[in-house]
């Protein structure tokens, strides 16, 4: 080991260096960027990796024993030298990390008291006839006076089934603002438990624009699919109608498969 100047005092390590092994380290007034650290006992150059310290406190193990003891004794006393290392995550952790809360667990009740221990959850009843019933007539209000703006829309429709075999009829209307934008609303995703039939569909939008307060005058064109009920409920209502192009090409497809395996 190469020995350090002897001339002045040792400076003390720049920075963070809160670790006790600098009661008996420091720098030479050279070393400008602190990398050789000198011994106070014997001024000799000890050398180490970029962060360790393992080699410092080797030195004072092998060649200052007794002040080895002092520096083992107050390392026990301040705790580790070094920031302790964080704990890896295990993977059972990680998983259990990204699962939600169990509804009826003291966590799950508990949390807004954690939050705010005044607040008190709204009961059920209190969602079911004022909250959500003030939502949906606040967003009506707000899409009913944007509609009232619009001079002409065309509009999409649909019968489809949830997954439990509940039978919905769909309506959304697409239009340009006055700041030009293109607007898509979906007006209603309605209960439509009667009979498919033409007749019956065409009331059923025709209901749908009235309660929104639509005129079937200023409505350019209305796409579907390519049912017949649904093609009759359009000509009842005498309504401008246009298939729906990704029906179309799946049965253009279709019909070029079977034109192939013939």
């Amino acid at each position: 080991m190469a020995a350090c100047s002897t001339s002045r005092e040792l400076l003390p390590k720049k920075g963070t260096g809160n670790s006790v092994i600098w009661n008996w380290f420091g720098f030479d007034a050279a070393d400008k960027t602190q990398t050789k650290p000198c011994c106070k006992i014997c001024f000799k150059a000890v050398a180490t990796g970029s962060s360790s310290r393992t080699n410092l406190f080797q030195h004072l193990r092998n060649k200052h024993r007794e002040e080895w003891e002092k520096c083992s004794r107050l390392r026990s006393e301040n705790g580790s030298s070094s920031t302790p290392a964080k704990k890896q995550t295990t993977l059972p952790e990680s998983f259990t990390n990204c699962v939600s809360y169990d509804k009826n667990g003291t966590r799950s009740h508990h949390m807004l008291k954690i939050l705010d221990a005044r607040y008190v959850v709204p009961s059920r009843k209190y969602f079911a006839t004022i909250a959500l019933p003030h939502l949906y007539n606040t967003t009506r209000e707000k899409i009913r006076s944007e509609l009232e703006e619009m001079q002409f829309y065309s509009a999409t429709t649909d019968l489809w089934s949830s997954w439990t075999m509940q039978p919905y009829l769909s309506l959304t209307v697409h239009y340009i603002n006055t700041s030009w934008t293109l607007r898509s609303i979906c007006l209603q995703t309605a209960y439509f438990p009667d009979n498919h039939t033409g007749e019956i569909i065409a009331h059923g939008l025709k209901d749908a624009l009235s309660s929104w307060g639509l005129s079937e005058e200023r409505l350019v064109c209305m796409t579907t699919d390519s049912g017949t009920n649904i093609i009759k409920a359009l000509k009842d209502n005498n309504w401008p109608s246009l298939q729906c192009f990704g029906h179309r090409l799946h049965n253009a497809i279709d019909i070029t498969i079977l034109i192939r395996e013939l």
